[in-house]
């Protein structure tokens, strides 16, 4: 006769015990019986999901109506996160905790000053040239209608439609932008403040974190996820935002395009905008080459915008943020829409980020969400950098602990994707100093 396998009396299987398929699992306890999807009991799950829909649908509403207090204030936090190594290095370096915190806001506001001052300076200049453009954009519409008459492609009307339109209004309204740049001054002031609060309270992080631990410890494990991927997405970006940045100032000063210091910044702002930074960088030169030259400069900018930024931001950072944070394209590109229209402007600099926060904390520690980082995640293959490989060993460190924490009896080792590495050991260092 063959014996029959022995079954603890807690109810939990055996370590070496292999299910056996076409037989329902028994077991005593429900969360091992129905897995971790195992709806709350009494509670239908289609409430469950009709109630958490509703409520999400609230929360984005709230924010959306408080997007001029709330982005700011994720920005300043995103800042700083970036730069607490810098001040954990100074403290480390021997200088008092108050003189790095005085040392970083001094860095960070003068770099953040410099920025506006320049962009307003180069604004005003901008303004100064637009009603010179006026003739030239007026003579390029008609001259482009007329050649479309002369094919049939558009009608009489069109060009009639044309004809009423007021340049030197559309200068106007050009110029506007430079009265638009004070609404801005109350984002800026509140945006300095809170530098201020929070690079005096990053110090204490780890210790918070810390105590955070003792009564939730996957809300620390979800937090230790954000702020490498967050810092591995800022630097990288930050790296080859320089690049491009460079790279297509120095092109636009050798065609003779004006304000080229402006546009090589703006370049810069807009690689943080995944997908579609790239195209924001590339119009205004673009139509500036073409009032000033005609089609041929136009052409010229647009393509060495496209060489330098394809090689740039499509064949070799990809390699390098696709392994810093672990989404797919159409991810990112769906983020920075929904964030955008959240948050407003801002929502698409912090689309990434906020990306990478609700990840964590929905995704990445909870078992019953786990399923959805098969379709938030790049295609799995092996990680292409180091800074990538550190990544998955840290992620899935993390997850062995989500696993520890929600089933301490029989956590296993789970084999990891297709192409990652096997986990080395765990490391239990603050994901914030």
């Amino acid at each position: 006769m063959t014996a029959r396998p022995q079954v603890p009396a807690d109810g939990a299987a055996p370590d070496d015990a292999v299910p056996t398929t076409g037989s329902p699992a028994t077991s005593a306890d429900p969360d091992v019986a129905l897995g971790p999807l195992a709806p709350a009991s009494g509670i239908p799950r289609w409430f469950l999901l009709v109630a958490g829909v509703a409520a999400a649908t609230v929360a984005v509403a709230g924010i959306r109506a408080l997007s001029w207090l709330i982005a700011p204030l994720l920005l300043a936090f995103v800042v700083v996160l970036a730069l607490t190594p810098v001040q954990s290095w100074l403290r480390r370096a021997g200088l008092p905790r108050w003189l790095a915190a005085t040392v970083l806001l001094v860095l960070v506001w003068g770099v953040l000053l410099g920025f506006v001052v320049l962009l307003i300076v180069s604004i005003g200049q901008l303004a100064d040239r637009l009603p010179a453009y006026a003739d030239r954009a007026e003579a390029l519409i008609n001259g482009v209608v007329s050649d479309l008459n002369d094919a049939g492609i558009v009608s009489g009307q069109v060009s009639d439609l044309v004809e009423q339109i007021d340049y030197g209004q559309v200068v106007s309204i050009a110029t506007g932008l430079f009265a638009a740049l004070t609404d801005a001054g109350s984002t800026l002031l509140l945006l300095m403040l809170a530098l201020v609060f929070l690079v005096i309270e990053s110090g204490g992080f780890g210790l918070r974190l810390r105590l955070v631990a003792q009564e939730r410890p996957h809300l620390r494990i979800a937090l230790g996820l954000f702020v490498r991927g967050t810092r591995s997405y800022l630097w990288v970006s930050t790296l080859f935002g320089a690049i491009v940045a460079v790279g297509d100032g120095i092109a636009l000063w050798v065609l003779g395009v004006p304000l080229p210091v402006l546009w090589g910044l703006l370049a810069f702002v807009t690689n943080y905008i995944p997908n579609i930074g790239f195209v924001l960088g590339l119009a205004p030169p673009a139509l500036l080459g073409l009032l000033g030259g005609g089609w041929g400069e136009f052409g010229v900018i647009v393509a060495v915008y496209a060489g330098l930024n394809f090689v740039i931001q499509t064949l070799i950072q990809p390699r390098f943020v696709g392994d810093s944070v672990g989404l797919s394209t159409t991810v990112t590109f769906v983020a920075v829409l929904f964030w955008g229209w959240v948050l407003g402007a801002l929502g698409a600099f912090l689309a990434i980020p906020l990306t990478l926060l609700v990840k964590a904390l929905l995704v990445d520690v909870d078992p019953r969400g786990h399923w959805l980082d098969a379709f938030l995640r790049e295609e799995p293959r092996a990680p292409r950098t180091s800074r990538g490989r550190e990544r998955v060993h840290a992620r899935q460190a993390a997850m062995a602990a989500v696993q520890r924490l929600h089933h301490p009896r029989r956590a296993a080792a789970v084999p990891p994707p297709d192409g990652e590495p096997p986990t080395p050991p765990e490391k239990h260092d603050d994901p914030a100093p």
